[in-house]
């Protein structure tokens, strides 16, 4: 009897996914989104948690650091640690997450990852193996009249699975 109850449940939960348009996304399952601060990244985050919530799937919360260009020229400032650069990025997306009440112990598994480089290069590397690819259209670029950040644009043309591009 319990048995049959869980095939029920298994085929029920295939049956809504199949309604709502998506495929069955297992446990396994995983998404991928960058978030920078940005507004345009923090609805990207909202909209990346939903959709893993809905899709039974894990979420990678991906964040890039890189060297201020200032410190790193000749005769400039003293060079930061790159640890103390790493930490510090990992410290304030925790903190964003918190604020946005995206933790761990919710209904989706959560994962974070913070890496030194150019965020569209980290992203595209991180969706390899992803189901999707979630960003916002615009970051703290420097191109404000733009429609599609650069990050997002190229996310758009190189990734290996479908990008979600979320306007804020």
């Amino acid at each position: 009897m319990k048995k049959e109850a869980s095939k029920k449940e298994a085929s029920s939960k295939e049956a809504s996914n199949e309604m709502h348009g998506k495929e069955n996304f297992s446990a396994n399952g995983k998404i991928v989104v960058g978030v920078d601060g940005s507004t345009g990244s923090i609805a990207a985050l909202h909209w990346a948690y939903n959709e893993a919530r809905v899709r039974n799937c894990r979420l990678e919360i991906l964040s890039a650091w890189h060297f201020p260009v200032a410190v790193s020229m000749p005769g400039m400032l003293a060079m930061p640690a790159p640890e103390d650069l790493q930490d510090s990025t990992r410290a304030s997306l925790l903190r964003l997450l918190q604020k946005e009440g995206v933790t761990a112990d919710g209904p989706v598994e959560v994962t974070t990852a913070v890496g030194e480089g150019n965020a569209a290069e980290l992203l595209l590397t991180a969706c390899k193996n992803a189901d999707l690819l979630v960003v916002g259209s615009r970051g703290h670029g420097g191109f404000g009249g733009l429609l599609l950040g650069s990050v997002s644009q190229q996310c758009v043309t190189h990734a290996k699975c479908p990008v979600v591009v979320v306007h804020s």
